[in-house]
């Protein structure tokens, strides 16, 4: 548990404060009794440019970042081109810099078009790829997994796994949990630093509970779908179908107790907007994918905090802390935030209760498991670099 102050209320702020607010445009008399919070980061979004900007794109992704109070994510490689080489990553580079509202760094994929049967150009891409990941597929090769992690090691980068094994049902518990303890093999054999996805099982949790205790360098996050919905309150609607799939109550279970003592490092979201169409026809014909930037915190405010399952400091260090220092950036306390020229943080009305409307969303994916529940928290401004980028 960090010491650092996290998060102020606005009537708290010191006059050198107030008049740094003043700087930026921020009449803080609009604000009253709401709080500052540092700029959230999502180690897990897919923005879907290039290569599918029927889905999302750069810039309507990042404006859905700013309006869920993120001020940094990490994009996910399954895009067209692939990010398997220099070539194919500086394609995402160039949009991120011309459209980008938000900090946004690009995974380098872990193999060629994440086909699994050649190891991209890790070396090549290392310099501009936060880290490597093959996310939305799992590396089923031993052998390439190894290599992936001796190289990632020798350079300095977190391998960053989605655990699939396609030789069991994707619905399956085994589908995840034994790739992962075949991956948490290969990192004690490797030394390799290694960050789970979308943990969903308890199975799952008891490994990366066990390799903590060991020492290896492991982290876990989590999404907030898992954390509020099991299968007894989904229904089969594409809404509610992503890739791992939501389990059982005893999931859901294992993973709150596990968000309480720390296991879990970091909430993400994996934002993975699609068309309207492709998330039509219930489970059985819908797309893998549900979008949450927006609703990201809401949720756990409302269903986390409000429960007094963890605190608000502790969310925000799942949600900024954790996330930024895993992945090498700074994670400076509130205070420092706002006495630095570039700063980055959001503004919330911690007490604004409402419903999700998925047609208020900034992204232009509408599909998400959270529509028409009762939230609580609303972001209504962004600030990024000294820079208002979304005000509500």
């Amino acid at each position: 548990m960090t010491n650092k102050r996290l998060f102020i209320r606005l009537e708290e702020l010191t006059e050198a404060q107030g008049e740094r607010l003043a700087s930026l445009g921020i009449d803080v008399s609009l604000f009253n009794g709401c709080y500052i919070l540092p700029g959230f980061t999502d180690v897990h979004v897919h923005l879907r440019e290039p290569g599918f900007l029927y889905k999302e794109t750069i810039a309507t992704g990042t404006l859905a970042a700013a309006a869920g109070g993120f001020t940094d994510i990490l994009s996910m490689p399954n895009l067209n081109p692939v990010p398997d080489s220099v070539e194919h990553l500086q394609v995402q580079l160039d949009a991120i810099v011309k459209d980008a509202v938000v900090h946004t760094y690009p995974y380098g994929s872990i193999t060629v078009g994440e086909m699994g049967e050649e190891l991209a150009d890790l070396e090549g891409m290392a310099e501009n790829a936060v880290a490597f990941t093959d996310d939305g597929k799992g590396v089923m090769s031993d052998e390439f997994m190894k290599e992936a992690m001796i190289r990632s090691k020798e350079l300095g980068k977190l391998i960053v796994a989605h655990c699939e094994d396609e030789n069991y049902p994707r619905e399956s518990p085994e589908a995840e949990f034994m790739q992962l303890e075949r991956d948490l093999n290969l990192v004690r054999e490797t030394g390799c630093p290694y960050h789970m996805c979308h943990v969903s099982t308890w199975q799952s949790m008891q490994l990366i509970r066990t390799a903590k205790e060991e020492g290896l360098d492991v982290t876990v996050e989590t999404a907030p779908h898992y954390l509020v919905h099991s299968k007894k309150t989904i229904e089969d609607h594409g809404r509610f179908k992503m890739n791992p799939p939501i389990k059982d109550e005893a999931d859901r279970l294992a993973l709150i107790e596990a968000i309480k003592d720390g296991t879990i490092d970091m909430i993400a979201t994996d934002h993975a907007p699609h068309s309207a169409e492709e998330k039509e026809g219930g489970f059985a014909k819908a797309a893998f994918g549900i979008v949450g930037l927006e609703t990201c915190f809401p949720i756990m405010y409302k269903y986390i905090v409000e429960e007094e399952i963890i605190t608000l400091d502790k969310l925000i260090e799942m949600m900024y802390v954790n996330p930024r220092e895993r992945f090498g950036f700074e994670a400076p306390s509130i205070d420092a935030i706002l006495d630095s020229e570039f700063c980055n943080f959001a503004i919330w009305n911690l007490d604004e209760e409402y419903t999700v409307d998925p047609e208020e969303f900034k992204t232009m994916g509408r599909s998400t498991p959270f529509e028409g529940m009762d939230v609580k928290g609303r972001c209504l401004m962004t600030v990024v670099d000294g820079e208002i980028v979304y005000k509500r």
